[in-house]
């Protein structure tokens, strides 16, 4: 396949390719007028997980639940809230899995400090296997017993 047509296919394969993934969920309707406002809100809707989506924040989110998170948002900050106010609100109303970065206090501080310790652990264990490997006698320099070399001379044989 040569020619213009590969051509046009090569073009639309690269066009398809160099798509950009999905951008800023937020809707023209839901821009703030003020502009440092709009921009707490951005801040704020970046830290928080659209619950429909899983891994994707409010703010790149297109799901209703997201945009009714961002609306709330919005709105807190229009109240008069701080940021912190706005995000304890938030987490108060779905919970804290809410948070792209979950907090480092009360039970929370267990999963922050889980994998370190089990990665160490796992790293203390594999240097004593190695160390009790390589101190091991080697089995091989036994040799056979007298018994084990006859049956390997009738083995042979056949």
């Amino acid at each position: 396949m040569k020619g213009p047509a590969f051509r046009v296919l090569a073009l639309v394969m690269a066009l398809m390719v160099a798509q950009p993934g999905p951008g800023m969920a937020v809707q023209p309707d839901e821009i703030l007028e003020d502009p440092a406002l709009e921009s707490r809100a951005r801040d704020i809707s970046a830290g928080l997980r659209c619950l429909v989506c899983r891994n994707e924040s409010i703010d790149e989110s297109n799901a209703d639940l997201a945009r009714d998170m961002r609306l709330l948002v919005r709105e807190r900050l229009v109240e008069g809230d701080s940021n912190t106010q706005v995000v304890d609100f938030i987490v108060e109303r779905y919970g804290e899995y809410v948070l792209l970065r979950p907090t480092t206090d009360g039970a929370n501080i267990i999963l922050w400090v889980a994998a370190p310790v089990l990665f160490v652990i796992a790293l203390l264990s594999a240097g004593l296997y190695l160390r009790q490997r390589d101190t091991a006698p080697d089995p091989s320099a036994k040799g056979l017993s007298a018994e084990d070399k006859k049956r390997l001379q009738e083995i042979l044989k056949d």
